[in-house]
């Protein structure tokens, strides 16, 4: 006889007091939807999470002693980053007539809208729902958009056995509730395809505990999740997901005939942590057993039934389902989970090492049509000044009425493209100065990401993605520097230490901690299949290059043949990297000619328990005088800042005080 879990009793938190009263995501959020405000009140902003919306404001507009400038994200749901024509038109003329005039693909698969005005959420989520697509579910606490590789083979069937069970999966766990509907289309339920029916009979059978005692919601009940939970669906030796971030990754398992048998199953991934809160930390997902096809369904239940019954309740930094694996350990969890399921995991599937893939540059599918991956940078669909992705991605989806996928490094696929459309599509390309060759983009460009941060993320702390460009360009600058003109590795960059740029899967980890200072992370692997490591809790971002030139001369010097920068971080250790930063001796580095600014290193004696830090002071000097200086340098083949530096010791000598 199965065993039916019986679930804690759990002081909540009052959030969960919020989603209780809700009436299953209806209120407040339905009532001051009607009020003549522009913003909606906490308890709102909350529950309005649910139908993919954040209340934001605009903090390069804030003028003290005056209200805030309130507006709105909203964020598609899109499993597997699949975008139909008509829904990427409709976003591209939102975000146009009520957003900020860009697009923003996000590190799951979806895209954002960022700028719009509460009166203008209704009428912009109607329209994304009546062009196929949706926003209910991409926030909250409940299944987030549910991840797949984007490549769309057509001749591989694990491919499409992914994207299939990442419609499934998503279907399976969207929220029940008529609110979405109710709300924001007059009840109108918009349907754009039949639901699978193995999916509608999975959410209905109830055995073992994995279905609440509740009409409206038979699997969340009235309180939804304890917090976000995230789903992908991925091929063996596919990481193009970052399947080790998520609570469950399924990695698609076929025999010979390429025919789908059953799938591996990770659980307990996640990054989101806190500054200073050493209870809270990024984790990578754990092998927990393998389920056959016709077991998939029973099996997602019983894993989020686990979470949604044990999960924390009562302390939101401690809510993910990480922290269940990590306080109980894998072997407990999968006993749970198999309590719910009704019967045993099968062993774990032999699985190839995974790799991290883009898919940019033009391919083959596999059906005789071609598809195109492009670069995005940070995400940002934009047009500005020569360079206009945004117009020339409209024009090519009106023209050639084409699909798209999203990647979870915030890039695009066009897909099923006719190899006589290849030269025209490229000519658009080039005229609007889109370089879709990643061989000619700085591979610390291609393979870098950075989260939206300020101006309109609420949890901000500093810049995230309006500094990325001018960090990478900083980087490379040391890299060339240092001998390492070719080099390159994952650089990702937060605002925040909640981690939605995946930066504690980066070789190099940049994460938000003060104004203009960021923690550094180092040593994850370059297919994320390994965490980095805290390296110091503080770097202003001023002395970059001060800081990473030790570092990569000590790569440079004892890096083994092909070994990658976090592999070699990761081998030798932080104390040996602290140590040859301390005993290393720069060369003063050049400034920066356009800001008449001069840098100088210094390097403090250490002491037996606390590393030295180089620091990087700047002097800043007025235009004339910084002119003459660079013209003196140059006469004299010297940099900027050892001249200065000569001059400057040489009036402290002439000038010295004497002592008394």
């Amino acid at each position: 006889m199965v065993k039916t879990p019986t679930p804690p009793v759990q002081k909540l938190s009052k959030v969960e007091g919020l989603k209780e009263r809700s009436n299953y995501l209806r209120e407040p959020v339905a009532s001051e939807l009607l009020l003549d405000t522009n913003y909606f009140s906490e308890d709102a902003i909350q529950i309005l999470k649910f139908h993919g919306s954040y209340q934001q404001d605009n903090r390069d507009n804030r003028v003290k002693g005056q209200e805030k400038d309130y507006q709105f994200m909203l964020r598609t749901r899109s499993p597997g980053g699949f975008i139909p024509p008509e829904l990427y038109l409709t976003l591209e003329k939102l975000a146009e007539e009520y957003g900020n005039g860009t697009l923003r693909a996000t590190t799951r698969q979806g895209f954002q809208l960022h700028g719009i005005l509460k009166k203008n959420l209704k009428p912009a989520i109607a329209a994304i729902v009546r062009s196929m697509g949706s926003t209910l579910g991409a926030c909250g606490d409940l299944n987030r958009n549910v991840m797949a590789p984007p490549a769309p083979y057509k001749n591989r069937p694990e491919y499409q056995y992914a994207w299939e069970y990442a419609d499934n999966v998503a279907d399976l766990l969207t929220p029940q509730t008529g609110a979405y509907y109710e709300i924001w289309l007059d009840g109108e339920k918009f349907i754009s395809a039949e639901e699978n029916p193995e999916v509608v009979a999975a959410r209905q059978r109830s055995g073992n505990g994995t279905n609440v005692n509740d009409a409206e919601e038979p699997l969340y009940g009235d309180r939804y999740m304890p917090r976000k939970f995230k789903c992908a669906v991925t091929v063996p030796g596919d990481n193009s997901v970052d399947l080790y971030s998520q609570d469950i990754s399924l990695v698609v398992i076929t025999n010979d005939k390429g025919e789908l048998e059953g799938f591996n199953i990770f659980a307990g991934g996640g990054l989101g942590r806190t500054h200073n809160k050493e209870e809270t930390f990024p984790r990578l997902a754990d092998p927990i057993g393998y389920v056959d096809k016709a077991d998939v369904y029973d099996a997602v239940k019983a894993i989020l039934a686990t979470q949604r019954d044990y999960g924390d309740r009562a302390n939101r930094r401690h809510a993910r389902m990480k922290y269940l694996l990590e306080d109980w350990g894998v072997d407990k969890f999968r006993a749970k989970v198999e309590e719910y399921f009704g019967k045993q995991l099968a062993p774990f599937k032999e699985l190839p090492p995974f790799k991290y893939q883009d898919y940019l540059g033009w391919n083959e599918q596999g059906d005789g049509k071609l598809f195109l991956g492009i670069s995005i940078e940070n995400g940002r669909v934009k047009d500005e000044g020569d360079f206009k992705l945004r117009t020339a991605l409209r024009e090519i989806v009106q023209k050639f009425n084409l699909t798209s996928r999203l990647t979870a490094n915030h890039n695009l696929i066009l897909c099923d493209i006719a190899p006589e459309q290849r030269q025209a599509i490229q000519q658009i390309l080039d005229g609007y100065k889109v370089q879709v060759d990643p061989n000619a983009i700085d591979p610390l460009v291609r393979y870098s990401m950075a989260c939206p941060a300020l101006p309109t993320c609420g949890l901000a702390i500093t810049e995230s993605e309006r500094i990325m460009p001018s960090m990478l360009e900083r980087i490379r600058s040391v890299l060339e520097k240092v001998g390492l003109q070719d080099e390159h590795f994952v650089v990702r960059m937060t605002g925040c230490p909640n981690g939605c740029a995946r930066p504690y899967l980066a070789e190099l980890g940049l994460v938000g901690s003060a104004t203009e200072s960021y923690q550094v992370w180092l040593g994850a692997s370059p297919d994320q299949t390994r965490l980095s490591q805290a390296y110091v809790d503080r770097m202003h971002a001023n002395d970059l290059e001060t800081f990473l030139e030790p570092i990569f001369v000590y790569f440079k010097q004892e890096r083994k043949e092909g070994e990658s920068f976090g592999d070699f971080c990761d081998r030798v250790g932080f104390d040996a990297i602290r140590q040859f930063t301390v005993e290393y001796q720069s060369e003063p580095l050049s400034s920066q000619s356009d800001q008449g600014l001069i840098n100088e290193v210094v390097m403090p004696e250490p002491s037996a328990t606390q590393v030295a830090k180089k620091m990087r002071h700047r002097i800043g000097l007025r235009a004339d005088l910084y002119s003459r200086l660079k013209e003196a340098a140059a006469s004299q083949n010297k940099q900027i800042s050892q001249l200065a530096m000569e001059a400057i010791e040489a009036y402290l000598q002439d000038n010295q005080q004497p002592q008394d």
